[in-house]
This record gives structure tokens, sequence and C-alpha cells, in this order.
């Protein structure tokens, strides 16, 4: 284990992991395929998610500020009990502006949980492995969402009825971790008082660009996930094996590239990583590619996502200054959700448009990222320890 108290670090990541299930089962399968039945159009269920994710966006940097200040606890046992609110509402017929509401305050409450955790992540990191400590963070919730988004979709068309009292189960088990985590606090005071309240921002604020641009990339493909599938005329089992192959090869990717970040410097894994990914998207633009070649691009995609993650988060957990991990975690991760919620536009308009040639611009994104890496490079090479 990266960290010197496992045991703790590891009910923080297993509060994300409850808390990321249950909101991915809601808004991608349980939401859409129970409000038909309940009187709630298609626009207003587009309400209320967008209600969330815009509110959890936006509220990242402001809900790290408070967190690091007022202790982590508050804000996270209240987005456990707002979220179990709102699925009460659901279950109950509650009005769609009350949905909305609720909506809304979870997904604020909801945007300390994430920097919260990876803020913890890196106070607790052995030293020398907090590349390899915050990638594993980042990387074991991806398990969550995936359950929650397939996994309670497909119990919606098989078994209905049980949903509700997983959801319920599994988010009244977030409220008891919350419960069990009251009182913990980050240790910016245990670091001295920094000279100038912006000691250290100016390297923080070298990372926005770049963390906006390789969330784009991604996120240029998020709605085209189905369309594809139907246009190369794979479906959902055509996938599983190729995705077996990329995970794999992205842990493996992962673990090597995380210690050599950890030895050397994360940039050294970090372009590598970035002009795989790159390569990856370029290939996967190229006719007959795609359908013929999902083994090499999920092997290459794992590759290029594993020195990828150890990297950035490495970059990261350097460059953010001790005294405000949460609030500076939740600016950056704040600045990767614009990505996110650009790039489905943008893919669209571009699918539209030009079919697959999509993944060009993908690939365009993340060799811009990578230039943009090679020009602060003094800001954001060099190991600081003066916060």
């Amino acid at each position: 284990m990266p960290w010197n108290s496992p045991v703790l670090t590891l009910r923080f990541i297993a509060l994300l992991m409850l808390s990321e299930f249950v909101r991915t089962g809601v808004v991608v399968a349980f939401l859409p395929l129970f409000a038909a039945s309940h009187g709630l159009g298609s626009d207003e269920v587009g309400a209320v998610v967008s209600a969330h994710y815009l509110m959890d966006a936006l509220a990242k940097g402001p809900m790290g500020v408070l967190t690091q200040r007022l202790g982590l606890s508050g804000a996270w046992l209240g987005s456990s009990l707002t979220g179990l609110a709102l699925l009460a509402a659901l279950l109950l017929g509650a009005p769609f502006w009350l949905l909305l509401l609720l909506a809304a305050a979870w997904g604020l409450l909801y945007a300390a949980l994430w920097p919260g955790v990876m803020a913890v992540s890196q106070q607790y990191a052995a030293p020398g492995r907090e590349a390899r400590a915050l990638s594993i963070t980042s990387l074991s919730v991806a398990p969550s969402i995936l359950l929650g988004a397939l996994g309670v979709g497909q119990l919606m068309q098989r078994l209905p009825m049980q949903v509700p009292p997983l959801l319920l189960l599994v988010q009244g088990a977030a409220v008891l971790l919350a419960l069990s985590v009251t009182g913990q606090r980050l240790s910016s005071a245990q670091l001295g008082t920094p000279a100038h309240w912006y000691d250290g921002w100016q390297r923080v604020a070298a990372l926005l660009p770049a963390a906006f641009a390789q969330t784009l990339a991604p996120g240029l493909l998020v709605t085209l996930f189905y369309p594809l599938l139907a246009a190369l005329n794979l479906g959902l089992r055509d996938l599983i094996l190729p995705a077996l192959l990329g995970a794999g090869v992205l842990l493996v990717t992962l673990l090597l590239s995380g210690r050599l970040a950890d030895q050397v410097h994360p940039r050294t894994v970090l372009g590598p990583g970035l002009l795989l990914l790159a390569l990856a998207f370029w290939l996967a633009g190229l006719p007959g590619v795609l359908a013929g070649g999902l083994y090499p691009l999920s092997a290459l995609l794992g590759a290029g996502y594993g020195a990828f993650m150890a990297g950035w988060n490495g970059l990261v957990g350097l460059t953010l200054p001790p005294h405000q991990r949460a609030a500076a975690w939740g600016i950056v991760m704040g600045t990767e959700a614009l990505g996110y919620a650009l790039g489905p536009l943008l893919g669209g308009a571009v699918y539209a448009a030009a079919g697959l040639r999509v993944f060009w611009l993908g690939a365009l994104v993340f060799v811009l990222a990578q230039v943009y890496y090679w020009l602060p490079g003094k800001v954001l090479s060099k190991k600081s320890t003066e916060y």
C-alpha cells in the first residue's frame, strides 16, 4: 500500500466509490428509465441531471476551500444525506421543482468529495509514492462508475423492483462511512504559514489550460459511444475482450509508470502517455482501423492512459501548495470538468460533419496539451519544497 495510514485512506476511497456508484446509477440508468412511468419528461430529466453536474463542476474550487478550513466530514455527510433525500423524493413522486433543488444541492455538496479524497490520499501517501497513491485513488473509483452505469441499467431492464432498495442500501452505507470519518481534517496547520496567500498558486494556474485540454479530448466521445457502435456494426459483447486487454495493460503501465514518476519526475511518463493517446486517436480516425483493430487500439489506449494518469496525478500532487491541497484539487478538477462539459457538444458537431475524423481532433488536443507542457517547463518541472 502506498499510504502511511492505509485503513483510514481506504475508508475515504470506499466512501467515494459508493457515492459514485449511486450517482452514476441514478443519473445514467435509474432516473432516465424511471422517469417515463412517473410523469417526468426527458427535458425535466435533463434539467435535473444538468443542475447536479453543473453545481458539482462550479463548486469544486469553493468547496475545496471550505473543507480545507472547516474539515471534510460536514460536506461529505451532507452530500450522502442529500443523495439519500433525492432518492427518497424520486420514489415518493416529488414534484419536479423539488427534484431540481435536491439535485443541485447534491451537486454542490458532492463537489467536496473528489478534491477531499485526493487531498487525503496525497496527505497520507508514503514519501516517494505520491504519484502511485494518487493514481490508484483515481483508478479505484472506475469500477464503481462502470457498475453504476451498466449494472444498474441491466437491473432496471430485468429486475426493476430491485434497483431502489439496492441504491438506498448503498447510499445508506455511504452515510455510515461519512459518519465514521467525522472530525477528520487536512493537516495544513502542521505545515507552517506561507508568507503570502498566493504562494504556490502561480504553479497551479500553469496546470489549468492543460487540465481543460486533456479532458476535452475524451469528452468528445461521451455521446458518440452507441452511434459509433451502430455505425461499425459492433455490439457490447464485441468490446468485452478488447476492454479487458486494455484494462490489463493500463494497470501494468500505471504501476510501472507510477514508480518511474515517483523516482524521477512525473513529466518523464506524462509526455509519452499523451503522445501514445494521440497516436491511438489518430489511428482510430483512419478508415477501417477502429472496427478491425480493436485489440491493438485497446492496448495502445491502456498504455497511454496508464502512463498519462501516473504522470498527471504525480505532476498535480507535486505542484499543489500543501497549505491548500483540497482547494487546489478543487480548482484543478473543476477545470477538468469544464473540458468534459464542452467535449460532447464539440464532438457531436464534428462527428455530424466529419464522422470518424472526430478522433483526429482528439489527437490534436492531446498533442497541443503536450506542447503546452513543454512551454512552462521551468514552472512545472521544479521539485519545490518551499511551501
